[in-house]
């Protein structure tokens, strides 16, 4: 999450929201006052803008860090590739942020950091779901942001409900190849916003 002086953590009810929502799903403890302290606590009398992580133990543990938020060039277009690796649309799991990472990290690997700055996942049907720490949104030509649908197996995050909620996303479902058609990319999440993107 990311915090800035003066404003406090962006998009944070909906942080929280998707955090009570996994915890009832998965079966985790959650006390919300815990979780309000903890976080006073990290940020404490910070004066520049952080890069927060809270993390919830299945017995209502909670433990945050923070480190410096560092903001990218606002010209800077991110390189997206495709893994080769897949992910599966019945992974139930998908749809809640966990410290399950083992599979974004191997797509991530599969590329050199000088190859692409993003990389794209699919799944067992080649749809677009995610990339390994963003959503996708893609312009076909009508100003409309297409995001993949939850269905194809991916973690519905902040700025994605964000935007579907505004009306300026929609769901839908395409393909590596059909994405070449966009003429608009964006990969996106809460902490950054939404990142131009072009398909390397």
């Amino acid at each position: 999450m990311r915090w800035e002086p003066g404003q406090g953590f962006l998009r944070f009810e909906r942080h929280l929201a998707r955090l009570y929502g996994s915890a009832e799903e998965l079966g985790f403890a959650c006390d919300p006052q815990l979780i309000g302290e903890v976080l006073a606590n990290t940020i404490g009398a910070q004066q520049t803008a952080l890069r927060t992580r809270l993390a919830l133990q299945r017995n209502g543990e909670v433990t945050a860090s923070v480190q410096p938020y560092e903001p990218f060039a606002a010209d800077k277009v991110w390189r997206l590739r495709l893994a080769r690796v897949r992910l599966s649309s019945s992974d139930a799991l998908l749809r809640h942020k966990t410290s399950r990472r083992q599979i974004y990290t191997h797509a991530r690997s599969e590329y050199l950091i000088t190859q692409a700055d993003e990389v794209l996942l699919a799944n067992e049907r080649s749809e677009i779901c995610e990339g390994t720490i963003t959503n996708v949104f893609a312009d076909f030509g009508d100003g409309m942001l297409m995001t993949p649908r939850l269905d194809c197996g991916l973690l519905p995050g902040v700025l994605r409900a964000e935007l579907l909620d505004e009306g300026r996303a929609q769901e839908a479902i395409y393909s590596y190849d059909e994405l070449k058609s966009a003429k608009t990319l964006f990969v996106g999440n809460s902490l950054r916003g939404l990142i131009p993107a072009t398909l390397a």
